[in-house]
């Protein structure tokens, strides 16, 4: 048999827990998307240089035939 000292401080072992796997799964998700990404964000900046200038005056939106057949479409 073995004798235990009153005092003596006992080291617990808890089980790893849902909660903490989950919010670890969590962050690696986040940092994993957020390294992917990170290459494409200069791409993002040529490709709004590349747009055409606003129109003039306000214009720009035009009746056009695609847009008389989408509200056709939403007619009840």
């Amino acid at each position: 048999m073995k004798k235990t000292q009153p005092n003596s401080p006992t080291i617990e072992k808890s089980a790893p827990s849902r909660r903490g796997f989950f919010m670890g799964a969590a962050a690696a998700s986040a940092a994993a998307v957020a390294v992917t990404t990170m290459p494409n964000m200069g791409g993002q900046a040529t490709q709004i240089a590349k747009l055409p200038p606003a129109p003039e005056n306000g214009g720009g939106y035009s009746l056009s035939e695609h847009v008389k057949r989408y509200y056709q479409t939403t007619r009840v």
